[in-house]
């Protein structure tokens, strides 16, 4: 879990703040960093990835909005599943020790390794949305990339809305 933070989170925070003060002087810049669609959505098995994910996304909107004034755009990059080695040999794993989660877990890792180095996203086109990106005078807070990134995110977002309209009355319930 440590290590996931210390890169995913302090590692894109300690290079945004090396160059805000650069850009926070010349009035101009772009942060880019790269989330996930594991910062928006969660997936068992990858707990940890996905809590480092979500802790960088509420930071660069944040970020965002406070370096808004000086003219520099925060921007969280949410990819899908890309032809990256990040299934494969960089994937990290730990030993099994709950019996109870094989059943779960089990089917998703084997999936998992069949699809690495298959999946639908390629990294070449995504420099290229990144490059796009950067280029544009207003860019948007987050920017999804894959299709499987769009709809499952996008399903979320449904799913959210659902239920916060059917609890809406115990939401309101506790002012005053």
């Amino acid at each position: 879990m440590r290590r996931q933070f210390d890169v995913n989170v302090f590692g894109a925070t300690a290079v945004a703040k090396a160059f805000l003060p650069r850009f926070r002087q010349r009035r101009s810049g772009s942060i880019v960093n790269i989330t996930s669609m594991g910062g928006l959505i969660t997936m068992p098995g990858i707990a940890y990835y996905c809590g480092s994910k979500f802790a960088l996304q509420g930071i660069s909107d944040v970020m965002r909005a406070e370096m808004a004034p000086f003219g520099v755009h925060v921007t969280a990059v949410c990819p899908g599943s890309f032809r990256t080695d990040w299934a494969g040999r960089s994937m990290v794993r730990t030993d099994r020790s709950i019996p109870d989660y094989d059943a779960l877990f089990e089917p998703i890792r084997k999936a998992r390794l069949e699809k690495s180095g298959r999946q639908l996203g390629n990294p070449d086109k995504l420099a290229l949305a990144v490059l796009e990106l950067v280029k544009m005078d207003n860019p948007p807070a987050q920017l999804l990339l894959g299709s499987d990134a769009y709809q499952l995110v996008s399903d979320k977002l449904d799913r959210m809305q659902d239920e916060i309209a059917r609890y809406k009355d115990l939401t309101l319930s506790t002012d005053g």
